[in-house]
């Protein structure tokens, strides 16, 4: 056979070798690894003797490979890659080369790969592997992508330190970038990927990604073919998230985006079934993009077919439920237009985990593993006849409940929030109530919380659970500031959330405070120019540790200012209360478990030092607040109790003070005709006292509370010991109502519906309606003239200090409130939970029931903004329209801005 090259130094042509090696060995398709076999030691003679015919090989002990190039690895690790070993017997031109280069491509961390031969004595040889490894990447900075994005991007295309930098990586990244924002109808992204040496670093670059979006395609026109049944626009209507260009698509604009546009397609077809022509289909549509006009015309073809009616329907398989009761459940009669999509949902319903279909009502009573098929069996004359086969299967039962993901709360505070218990009969109901309940708790990453169903045994009839949490902060620090109450408000809160008190005397609990016990504590400082709060509070939800039974406590301080003739803060002027309040609350099980009975007593003290109010005239003087309140709630709002999107909150409390006035024997209603109430002497026809004690000179006779006198015998009673004795210690009970539904109208779109009432009473008429407990109507909630005795009740869209209350700031004994809020979650994330919303409302504030009517309200509308985070609490701003006068004026009040701090709406 003839020789194809003969190591010679006097006959080396490189390019020529190289070409005729490759083609030789065939070592790699298309790759630009060169195995070079060149003589570079002057040393070696070879003659022509001793010439190699490489068609047939020769085989050398191999006595040492030397790595020359740009290289990060050791020497002897990069021979061990190539499978090579000092001793082994090698053939020029031979498999173990070719093997070895393959070896080191396969490794992806070279991009240049050449063998050489460096020397040759006798039957041995040595050889020089001379290698390039590709460079790793040092930092990526993206341009042109929104900070909210970056960390997504990053993660997606998995750009992170040290990844080997190669041509497939930039094309890989370029496509994915444009292909996923192609997605969100940016046809016309382009990517432009940039590495550069890294300095500071050997074989190491950096890269920047800059991405131009440009602007989204529009749709220009969808043309509909095809279509007798219904109107275009109809079935325009029918795609919720593509729109043609029109002047009257304000919310929703008409830009393209390919997952959404093929969602729609679908949503036709629905919208079709659902009015009986089952067989509608969408024969063929297309989406043609006019790069110059940067928008896309869309044609649809539809094929509508026969409007169907639902025929004879029948129940096969079913043991456990009658066919009466399956047919209830079902909601489908015979005659009924052929609906595909409510039959779908009547089956089981995919929207609502906690559905009434069949598929739950089997579920929710044990059979796991039940399956439910609807079958057409006859379609006589576009009558559908259906059978629903039912194959129920064996009970199933809980078997193993773990919960993997809590590292700072303690088993004990989840496990008895579990209903799923070991040996229970199967519920899908009971699980889904246990997601609510762990979200509920607040340590947890609500929209994470995962069970998954491991070991499902249908022979057996059993299914462990496991509870995937992401735990999140619990404690919050407040310092914030706003505007409220007549001036500036901060606030210096600390609420630990998941507190443990059993180990607050353990040095080694503190990390940086004992937790993971489920307890709640929180110190509070508040104050303004006016007042000053502070305030102490502790609950325990499991008191006991063995029943759902909470106790709570909590004591608080308040120093209230009064105002100077320029309505500043007088500091002479002043009321201390010192408040402090004992309850317990027990989770009921009738009607249901999700109602809660709770009990509190609670004690007031108000001390007044020259500080008068329009409701009562003692300046100097005390009073006392003894009272117990009895709530009876129901909460099943879920999941997150941040952003709920279902469920319902009721509540209904009264509070009640001792009727003193009916065991005193005293008659608070002739206390002015009482001679030790009289001020004597006070009664002249030229010198009389005003409201304020000063003497006017003024004809008629005039009491101290500046009215006529028609008899000048009679003395004027002195208003300030009145009030006193009425009000030593306060007499009233109190109702108030409260009910919020939350309803998910379409997609991530969630109503929340409200009303309130409240209602102030006096058991004796003669003491009348005490001047504190009332309702301050009006304006965002952040202050008021009474911070612990009376109620501020948000309205947006007016001002505070009782914009809407008839006696202004010192509040009234009735209000109604009504609000529908629009809300939209933005991001539900563990680090922070931001949703919009929209709203209207209305209240009323009423001096008593005669004037009391429900309908003859104060009007809002406007748009907010929510932001959660876990170490902050809730922060928010509102701007509100108020459409209506408040109260004293004629001229509506207009726009106003609120901002929310630790409180909602």
């Amino acid at each position: 056979m003839k020789p194809l090259l003969a190591i010679k130094k006097e006959n080396v042509d490189l390019e020529k070798q190289v070409n005729k090696l490759n083609n030789l060995f065939n070592t790699v398709n298309n790759t630009k690894l060169v195995l070079l076999f060149l003589v570079l030691v002057s040393a070696v003679k070879v003659n022509a003797q001793d010439r190699v015919p490489f068609d047939q090989g020769k085989t050398y002990i191999l006595k040492k490979v030397s790595v020359t190039g740009k290289i990060t690895y050791n020497e002897q690790t990069i021979v061990t890659f190539a499978g090579l070993e000092k001793g082994q017997s090698i053939t020029i031109p031979g498999e173990e080369i070719s093997n070895s280069i393959k070896k080191l491509w396969k490794l992806g961390l070279y991009n240049d790969v050449n063998f050489y031969v460096d020397k040759i004595e006798g039957d041995s040889i040595s050889l020089e592997l001379n290698i390039n490894e590709l460079p790793k990447l040092k930092e990526v900075k993206f341009v042109g992508i929104k900070k909210g994005k970056l960390e997504a991007i990053t993660k997606d295309t998995e750009l992170t330190s040290e990844k080997i930098v190669n041509e497939n990586l930039i094309t890989t990244t370029k496509n994915y970038i444009e292909n996923k924002y192609k997605k969100e109808g940016y046809y016309n992204t382009k990517v432009n990927i940039v590495t550069t040496e890294d300095t500071a670093t050997i074989n190491h670059v950096n890269m920047v990604v800059n991405v131009d979006k440009g602007s989204k395609v529009k749709v220009s026109k969808i043309t509909i073919n095809g279509n007798t049944q219904f109107t275009d626009s109809k079935i325009r209507g029918a795609m919720k998230n593509t729109k043609q260009q029109s002047v009257l698509h304000i919310f929703k604009s008409s830009k393209y985006i390919k997952d959404k546009y093929k969602e729609d397609l679908t949503s036709i077809v629905d919208k079709y079934k659902e009015n009986g022509y089952r067989d509608a289909r969408i024969v063929s549509d297309s989406v043609v993009f006019d790069k110059e006009k940067n928008k896309i015309a869309i044609t649809l073809n539809i094929e509508e077919g026969n409007k169907y009616y639902f025929g004879d329907i029948k129940f096969l398989g079913n043991t456990v439920y009658s066919d009466q009761l399956l047919s209830r459940s079902l909601g489908i009669k015979k005659g009924d237009v052929y609906n595909g999509v409510l039959l779908e949902q009547r089956i089981a319903d995919k929207s609502k985990p906690d559905g009434d279909d069949l598929t739950n009502l089997y579920q929710n009573n044990g059979y796991l593993f039940s399956t439910i098929n609807p079958v057409e069996v006859g379609t006589a004359n576009n009558i559908i006849d259906m059978e629903i086969r039912v194959i129920e299967g064996p009970l199933a039962y809980f078997n193993k409940i773990s919960v993997v993901g809590n590292d700072k709360t303690n088993d004990k505070v989840i496990y008895r929030e579990l209903r799923t218990k070991p040996g229970d009969i199967y519920s899908k109901e009971t699980l889904i109530r246990t997601i609510r309940e762990i979200g509920q708790l607040g340590f947890f990453d609500a929209e994470a919380i995962k069970p998954d169903f491991e070991n499902v045994d249908a022979a057996a009839g059993t299914v462990d659970i496991k509870y995937n949490l992401v735990e999140k902060g619990a404690s919050q620090i407040e310092l914030q500031g706003g505007y409220g109450g007549g001036g500036f408000i901060g606030t210096l809160g600390l609420s630990f959330n998941n507190f443990s008190i059993k180990n607050i005397f353990k040095k080694e609990a503190y990390h940086p405070l004992p937790m993971g016990d489920g307890q709640k504590l929180a110190l509070r400082l508040q104050g303004s120019t006016n007042f000053q709060t502070y305030s102490f509070s502790f609950s325990e939800p499991w008191f006991g540790g063995k029943k759902p039974i909470s106790f709570s406590t909590s004591i608080a301080y308040t120093k209230q200012f009064g105002y100077s003739s320029s309505y500043k803060a007088d500091k002479s002027k002043y009321m201390n209360i010192f408040s402090v309040s004992v309850g317990i609350a027990k989770r009921l099980q009738v009607p249901d478990d999700f109602f809660v009975l709770s009990h509190s007593i609670s004690y007031q003290h108000y001390d007044l030092n020259n500080f008068n109010s329009a409701l009562f005239t003692f300046g100097n003087g005390a009073s006392r607040n003894l009272a117990y309140t009895i709530g009876l709630s129901r909460n099943n709002k879920g999941t997150n109790p941040i952003f709920p999107t279902y469920g319902s909150e009721f509540s209904l409390t009264g509070k009640f003070t001792l009727p003193y006035s009916s065991f005193s024997g005293f008659n608070y209603g002739d206390l002015e005709n009482q001679e030790e109430y009289k001020l004597k002497n006070t009664v002249d026809r030229s010198n009389s006292l005003d409201g304020n004690g000063n003497i006017v000179q003024i004809g008629d006779y005039i009491d101290v509370n500046g009215n006529k006198v028609v008899d000048y015998r009679l003395a004027a009673v002195d208003r300030a010991k009145v009030d006193q004795k009425k009000f030593n210690w306060l007499e009233y009970y109190k109702i108030k109502f409260k009910a919020e539904w939350f309803t998910k109208i379409y997609g991530k779109l969630v109503l929340r519906t409200l009303g309130e009432f409240g209602y102030l009473g006096a058991y004796n008429q003669g003491r009348g309606i005490v001047p504190f407990e009332r309702f301050v109507v009006g304006g965002d909630g952040l202050g008021g003239n009474y911070m612990t005795s009376n109620e501020n009740i948000q309205v947006r869209g007016y001002k505070n200090n009782g914009s809407l209350s008839v006696n202004g700031n010192n509040g009234d004994p009735i209000y109604n409130k009504f609000s529908l809020e629009l809300r939209y979650p933005i991001t539900l994330k563990q680090s922070a939970s931001i949703y919009a919303l929209t709203f209207v409302e209305g209240a009323g504030s009423y001096s008593n029931f005669k004037t009391y009517n429900p309908f003859v309200i104060q009007r809002s509308a406007g748009l907010g903004l929510r932001v959660f985070m876990p170490a902050f609490g809730l922060l928010g701003i509102d701007f509100g329209h108020g459409f209506d006068a408040p109260q004293g004026t004629t001229i509506k009040n207009g726009w106003e801005t609120h901002f929310i701090i630790g409180q909602q709406f």
